[in-house]
């Protein structure tokens, strides 16, 4: 049997402390509570606590400072307790600044309950020792490496599958994120419920509320019947944000609501619908730079940032690339009835020696085409080499511009839109490479433009 939890509570409301105790009782934790900051470090003297709920705003300083000093004291002297911040007066800044700081979180007073008990179980779950953790790899047998830094990526999210903890998946494209993602959700605790993907860098702003949080029917010209939005959908499961540096701040912002609050109202409706799930994100963008020059908001970036997973690109795993190359025939030996094929030593260290731009997913297309191409028992290097097409070779061919004089700098742009659209058959990621724009941007000048494409 494990033994209790211990929680230290510092606020100087002796309501608050009272109020605590008895709930954190309940819930089976020993707690310890004191009223005076100048307190704290005879109580730490006492015996370290597991967790400490600390207040920010005490009645000698309710500008949230002192709860701040206090944090920055706990965080030099013992960095491995996890602190939840407390504000009832603080800015939510202020509590992103205590997040900088080494907080874990932070609650609003007054509280939920629920929320709060939840806050508090993923932050100690995480402090369980490996061993703790269930041996079960449901959701990760399939996911192939044997490179160290993979493993230790790997080794992470194993440990933190079975709690709520949010996490914040980084990586080029085609590395990996999503079936990470699959993966870790497939080895929690919502195993039985949704997982559900939503593509953000696909969604124009206009639909970004209907897509996420539903519709009622009437809401707007188009919405004949009511939907259920993503969120919606992925109550009591997990939900997968992927492509979230793609998203527009105006976004950014209503999407941060329901992270912190739990709560959104579908369009055209005035009923809180309040949803439970984990949130899993990913990006290949660098969002810390993009919060240093503004393009991301720095509270979103920390709510979603209790666990940060970093995928390294193909290239720097080369050792992986013959077994990844391995696990993808022997599936599409299956799916074509294709048996007896097989990759030639000199096949795999052709392999090894390629830099994939587009990673993982590169490579599986590349035995893909190779297996419904070849006619051959066993594939070569020169088999291989005949059927490649390097992601950033579309880059270099490039699109030629529409004759300048004869268009507007408008009827240039569509022009251009269209001949990529073409070129790269509707592939949105292509189209979006070739013109030097994300994703996002593509799709707001298909809609602004009315160039039809096809989701």
């Amino acid at each position: 049997m494990k033994p209790q939890a211990h929680i230290l509570v510092i606020d100087d409301d002796e309501a608050v402390c009272v109020s605590m105790k008895l709930l954190l009782k309940r819930a089976g934790y020993s707690t310890a509570a004191i009223n005076r900051p100048q307190e704290m470090t005879a109580a730490l003297d006492r015996g370290l606590p597991d967790l400490i709920l600390l207040d920010m705003n005490f009645t000698i300083d309710t500008s949230g400072r002192q709860g701040l000093r206090l944090l920055q004291q706990l965080k030099e002297e013992h960095p491995e307790i996890p602190v939840v911040l407390m504000t009832a007066w603080a800015t939510v800044q202020l509590a992103v600044e205590g997040m900088k700081l080494g907080a874990r979180d932070f609650i609003a007073k007054p509280w939920d309950n629920k929320e709060l008990l939840k806050t508090i179980k993923t932050l100690l779950d995480l402090r369980l020792p490996a061993g703790d953790v269930p041996p079960s790899n449901v959701g990760f047998d399939h996911i192939v490496g044997e490179d160290p830094a993979f493993l230790e990526t790997l080794a992470v999210a194993k440990r933190i599958s079975p709690t709520d903890a949010s996490v914040l998946i980084l990586g080029e494209s085609g590395t990996g994120k999503e079936v990470l993602a699959e993966a870790i959700h497939y080895q929690s605790e919502r195993q039985q419920a949704p997982f559900v993907r939503v593509n953000l860098g696909g969604i124009s702003s206009s639909l970004f509320e209907s897509e996420l949080f539903g519709h009622k029917k009437g809401a707007f010209t188009d919405a004949v019947a009511e939907r259920e939005g993503r969120f919606g959908k992925a109550n009591g499961g997990s939900i997968f944000l992927d492509e979230i540096g793609d998203l527009p701040l105006p976004n950014q912002v209503k999407l941060l609501r329901v992270l912190q609050e739990k709560t959104f109202e579908p369009l055209g409706s005035s009923d809180t619908v309040h949803v439970d799930c984990r949130v899993i994100s990913a990006t290949n963008k660098d969002l810390e730079a993009m919060v240093a020059e503004g393009g991301f908001r720095e509270d979103l970036f920390y709510r979603i940032n209790l666990i940060k997973l970093t995928l390294p690109p193909l290239r720097e795993r080369p050792g992986d690339i013959p077994l990844l190359a391995d696990h993808f025939l022997n599936t599409f030996k299956r799916n074509y009835q294709r048996p007896e094929l097989q990759l030639s030593t000199g096949a795999k260290k052709w392999l090894r020696q390629q830099r994939f731009p587009g990673n993982i997913r590169e490579l599986r297309n590349l035995v893909e085409r190779s297996v419904l191409v070849s006619n051959k028992v066993t594939l070569e290097a020169e088999d291989l080499q005949r059927l490649y097409q390097p992601t950033s070779n579309q880059q270099q061919v490039g699109l030629p511009l529409p004759e300048v004089g004869k268009a507007s700098l408008e009827e240039m742009e569509i022009e251009m839109i269209r001949r990529a659209l073409r070129h790269h058959e509707g592939n949105i990621t292509l189209v979006a490479q070739d013109l030097g724009l994300t994703r996002s941007a593509v799709y707001r000048r298909l809609q602004k433009h009315g160039i039809p494409y096809a989701n």
